[in-house]
């Protein structure tokens, strides 16, 4: 599993730095996004490009995403 932290990050850097990470991401990998808002836009495109994601909301507000490859 590969990790990125884009929390505090200014717009639109946390989606660009997400996208890039995926389109070096091995298939079978998964990405674990630590952001400070939930991204409801990014979820649209990943749904669009064949990804799969799990969100859990953190104790300090931040958001957890599990994305992989849709099955």
């Amino acid at each position: 599993m590969q990790e990125l932290d884009v929390r505090g990050l200014p717009p639109p850097e946390p989606f660009e730095n997400i996208m890039r990470t995926l389109q070096n991401l091995p298939a079978e990998e998964t990405l674990q996004v630590l952001i400070h808002r939930e991204p409801f836009p990014l979820y649209e495109v990943l749904r669009n490009a064949g990804y799969a994601w799990q969100t859990n909301a953190l104790a300090d507000g931040s958001f957890n995403i599990l994305i992989s490859r849709a099955a």
